[in-house]
């Protein structure tokens, strides 16, 4: 494996499946089988998961809810999301630990960097929920901070699209995918990644992207092994 430490962000749109809301238990149970074929090969896996199949403090702050309140309701819809996926993970016979970045003790363990580490190292999947515990970051934020703070040697960004593109491929058929692009073309070209704040933090310390379709069953072991899939974001 060319990677032993990743950490995986994953949206929370991605669990929908094919509803319009909420989590979709195929979905579930699709990912938790791609996670366990790498856990099988001694990969060290970390997750963060978005909430926006659930809530999104940006939409509610756009129809007058306060943008503080409603940023902690996207955090506790991560962690509902992170049961939902420690459910999914230990059904298909993997050690699962739920931390949170706010303090939820009757689920989840909160987040402490050394006990992360020693989950990791023991072959469990730890699972970060409730983003970075602060309103006005985004989960892509709480990803590249919790995979620097873990030591992970690379960022998976699983989408529904194969790779980073100079258009939106859904909508414009002449775009054009890069394999492999350097973090300050990302920036020249006014490509959307992550969002600045994440993938600021990410260049600063020269932590790899690579975005995939996290959709197409194998692709994720693909990833993993280094085979040219999806788009790797580099110095």
């Amino acid at each position: 494996m060319k990677y032993k430490r990743i950490l995986l962000k994953l949206s929370g749109e991605a669990l929908m499946g094919t509803r319009q809301y909420g989590i979709d238990s195929e979905r579930l149970a699709e990912y938790a089988q791609d996670i366990k074929t790498i856990m099988d090969k001694g990969v060290e896996v970390a997750i963060v998961i978005g909430g926006g199949n659930i809530f999104r403090g940006v939409a509610g702050a756009s129809k007058g809810m306060d943008r503080v309140q409603g940023d902690y309701m996207g955090m506790l819809a991560t962690v509902i999301n992170g049961l939902a996926l420690q459910g999914a993970l230990e059904d298909a016979g993997m050690p699962t630990r739920l931390q949170t970045a706010i303090k939820i003790n009757e689920v989840a363990e909160p987040f402490i960097r050394r006990k992360a580490m020693r989950h990791l190292e023991k072959g469990r999947v730890v699972i970060f929920g409730g983003g970075t515990g602060n309103p006005y970051f985004t989960t892509d934020s709480a990803a590249v901070l919790r995979a620097i703070e873990i030591e992970a040697d690379v960022i998976l960004k699983g989408t529904r699209v194969d790779g980073i593109y100079n258009a939106d491929p859904e909508k414009d058929t002449n775009a054009v995918k890069f394999n492999t692009i350097s973090f300050d073309d990302v920036l020249r070209k006014g490509l959307k990644v992550m969002d600045t704040t994440a993938f600021t933090l990410s260049q600063e310390n020269n932590l790899p992207i690579i975005v995939f379709d996290m959709n197409k069953k194998g692709n994720l072991l693909k990833v993993v092994s280094g085979e040219n899939i999806g788009t790797v974001v580099n110095v």
